[in-house]
């Protein structure tokens, strides 16, 4: 990674020397618009609405359009005189718990990596902070725009989370809130029933952009200048009319799902077994051999020296005893 920013956390009177990477990137396939019949890139020019000439970059400004039509034109000068009190500063301003702030605020995520001089700084407040079980909300100025941010730790590195301020976040205007919708309590407990049975330790290297998949592989296809199939697209459901059936309908799915996957896995448990007590028999039936072995052996001994003993004593004289009167 290479870093796009270096500042400071102004932790009181502590600071602490960082560099800013983007901690995410965005895996999509990128195009270019082209010409159909030769491929040609369209290319764009910056042509002046007033007098129709091309204009250079370097001349090129920023402008607000007042509603009066009337264009205010803003220079790099301009924006350097801005007050941010928070350039090249990441100033800490308060300690809260994480889950009083609302996701919906978080804008994107940065890695902060300490410079050679602000690693123990960096590695105590880390240490401290994920010890409290808080975040820190700090102010940051990136990019010339000021913005709300949370620092949080993960995997051992602070991770800073730019946030939209409050007015940035529009409301949730819709008419069926001011509806009075009726739902019941069969209904209700159904769906709990569904979420129960549906409940599961999220894990996200079990999902994959599908989409982005077979857009690789039909450019991969054109390249090998191999036929492109067009899937078979499900016919769409409409809502659902009955919505106590619709939810039984889920729970059962849902409960054959997990039950066929834990058949899969005590499929996999059951392979191993047999291959365990087979191993352990095999073994069992090397032990009984040698023993039977040795004690086959040992009969056989028995029996050689048996056998000698009474060749000994056939071969031996006889002794004569003498008759007196």
């Amino acid at each position: 990674m290479r870093s796009i920013w270096k500042g400071a956390i102004s932790f009181g009177l502590v600071t602490i020397p960082v560099k800013l990477y983007s901690a995410t990137e965005q895996r999509d396939v990128s195009f270019h618009q082209v010409h159909r019949q030769d491929g040609g890139r369209i290319r764009y020019r910056r042509v002046c609405g007033i007098d129709g000439e091309e204009v250079p970059y370097a001349d090129i400004a920023k402008g607000y359009e007042l509603p009066t039509g009337e264009m205010v034109v803003l220079t790099d000068e301009d924006f350097e005189q801005l007050p941010l009190s928070t350039s090249r500063r990441i100033d800490v301003l308060q300690f809260s718990p994480a889950e009083q702030i609302d996701p919906i605020l978080f804008n994107k995520s940065y890695y902060l990596e300490p410079e050679p001089t602000g690693s123990k700084p960096y590695v105590l407040l880390r240490d401290a902070l994920e010890a409290s079980g808080r975040v820190a909300i700090v102010k940051v100025a990136l990019r010339q725009r000021e913005s709300l941010a949370v620092l949080r730790v993960r995997d051992g590195v602070f991770v800073m989370e730019t946030m939209l301020w409050p007015d940035e976040v529009r409301e949730a205007e819709f008419g069926f809130l001011d509806e009075d919708i009726d739902v019941r309590a069969q209904e209700l407990q159904m769906a709990n029933s569904l979420i129960d049975t549906m409940t599961a330790d999220f894990d996200p290297g079990e999902y994959h952009d599908a989409y982005r998949e077979a857009l690789e592989e039909i450019i991969e296809a054109k390249v090998a200048g191999k036929e492109v199939v067009q899937p078979e697209r499900p016919p769409e459901e409409g809502p659902a009319v009955d919505l106590m059936a619709a939810l039984r309908a889920s729970v059962e799915a849902a409960k054959k799902g997990r039950a066929g996957g834990e058949a899969e896995e005590a499929a996999k448990a059951g392979a191993k077994e047999p291959a365990a007590k087979e191993s352990g028999a095999k073994e069992a039936g090397k032990g009984r051999a040698g023993k039977g072995a040795k004690t086959a052996a040992k009969a056989s001994d028995k029996a050689a020296d048996k056998d000698e003993k009474a060749d000994k004593a056939k071969a031996a004289p006889r002794r004569r005893t003498r008759k007196t009167a």
